[in-house]
């Protein structure tokens, strides 16, 4: 038996060692972006601040909405400074890759597509697709397919999952594109589109901020999408501690209370512009 051992026991070192070097190399992996913000004690949130009531500038010109409200505590976990950039939602993920920020907290939809450039923490919250339109209109139709012809023209924010989706979805009808949503919504209330395809919460306050415009949604809802945090690619040791963080806010309610803040009640659009 002793003999047995023996005869093995050089593969046993070697096996030995060579877990010992993997182990060392896990511990002593570099996180660039978890690096970055201890060392400069900053955690700097990505965001399009035109998405309500993710994200919006008040009156007062500071950002506000559920996204901020996530980001604070994000950033007050880690104990570092929240610093919130401000830019277009067809930028983000761009921002996001070249290092530029830590991590994009915009009410963005987790989609395979996007898996590929991010990697993403949640979901923190379920959205879906609507269709915001004018009474007039939904009178003349049944469902969000009677607008995939040729004589319907829809507006979607550019890089969206919602211009995706109408691409997809409703491919006969004509696609504008816009930078914000306010844009798509003088679109409509002007009569150059016939509808807008955004998040349900998108398009919940646009009626909300329009109540005599009879401005209405289509039903049911055309999707359900999962909204994420998206962080850097190939980053474990800080997708770890964002995702502990976040399923600590879940744990304690927050994630909970924020959502009834944000989602379930309008008392915030005063603050709007």
């Amino acid at each position: 038996m002793l003999k047995f051992l023996g005869k093995f026991k050089p593969v046993s070192i070697a096996l030995t060692g060579l877990l010992a070097l993997c182990l060392s190399s896990l511990s002593f992996a570099a996180s660039e972006v978890l690096d970055r913000v201890v060392r400069n004690g900053v955690l700097n949130v990505a965001m399009s601040a035109d998405q309500p009531p993710f994200n919006a500038v008040s009156r007062d010109k500071t950002i506000i909405g559920f996204d901020v409200d996530l980001a604070k505590a994000m950033a007050g976990t880690m104990k570092v400074e929240l610093n919130i950039v401000q830019m277009p939602f067809g930028d983000l993920l761009d921002a996001l890759e070249a290092g530029k920020v830590d991590m994009v907290i915009s009410g963005m939809a987790i989609t395979p597509e996007r898996s590929q450039e991010a990697t993403f923490v949640g979901p923190y919250m379920l959205s879906g697709k609507s269709l915001l339109t004018t009474k007039d209109v939904i009178s003349t139709v049944k469902t969000g397919a009677d607008f995939n012809n040729a004589s319907k023209t829809l507006v979607a924010l550019e890089n969206s999952t919602s211009k995706s989706f109408v691409q997809r979805n409703l491919p006969e009808a004509k696609l504008k594109t816009i930078a914000n949503y306010d844009a798509g919504i003088k679109m409509l209330l002007a009569g150059e589109v016939d509808g807008m395809i955004a998040d349900i919460p998108i398009l919940k306050l646009s009626i909300l901020r329009n109540p005599n415009a009879g401005l209405g949604l289509i039903e049911p809802p055309l999707s359900i999408e999962p909204v994420g945090i998206a962080i850097s690619k190939d980053d474990p040791q800080f997708e770890n501690l964002v995702r502990n963080y976040l399923s600590t806010f879940e744990k304690t309610g927050l994630t909970s209370r924020l959502r009834q803040q944000w989602f379930e009640s309008s008392a915030w659009i005063v603050a709007l512009p």
